[in-house]
């Protein structure tokens, strides 16, 4: 009877010291490089922007970092301003929210430094400068959210609001902040 008890205990300590390697590695999340894939797309991360009021870019608490909302730049780094549904198109729309992902982009990137940590994008919260009778607000929003999917794949996909605001600071045509899972 020793024997079979001794003969456990050994099966259960190799079993308990073969799990814990396993959750001390790093998973492998995607087949391929997240920053190539960028560069692929053809998208330039920068440097992001000091905030100008008294909050933070971005917040990490546990695996969780909540990042700022982020505002809709054109090439030139031009603000993309002006309304949904008055002085903007839905395309229009579509690529401010766009550029707001790749600003979130850089921002993650300046934070967590190896994009390849991204678990996964939780949530995302798009704000839409709109007039009252425009609600074609997701289409606006999807620019952002495809984006989100077009780099981190299944893992891009997210839980979202898009709605429709009055006015945005300075006049801007969105502004989009999001909560993303990361690895340790």
């Amino acid at each position: 009877m020793k024997q079979i008890a001794v003969l456990f205990f050994a099966i259960a300590l190799t079993s308990c010291n073969s799990n814990t390697s396993k959750i001390s590695e790093k998973e492998e999340l995607y087949n391929y490089n997240i920053e190539e894939k960028i560069n692929e797309l053809g998208i330039e991360l920068v440097n992001p922007e000091k905030p100008v009021a008294n909050y933070l870019p971005a917040v990490k608490t546990g695996n969780l970092i909540f990042l700022s909302g982020k505002i809709p730049k054109d090439e030139d780094g031009k603000l993309i301003t002006g309304k949904l549904g008055a002085d903007l198109s839905i395309e229009q729309g579509y690529e401010a929210a766009r550029s707001c992902a790749i600003a979130q982009l850089s921002t993650l990137k300046a934070e967590i430094d190896d994009l390849n940590k991204v678990v996964r994008i939780v949530k995302v919260n798009g704000f839409v400068n709109a007039s009252p009778d425009f609600t074609e607000l997701s289409k606006v929003v999807n620019g952002f959210s495809d984006l989100m999917v077009e780099v981190f794949g299944e893992r891009g996909k997210h839980a979202r609001a898009a709605v429709g605001m009055a006015s945005l600071p300075l006049g801007i045509a969105c502004d989009i902040e999001m909560i993303v899972e990361v690895q340790e």
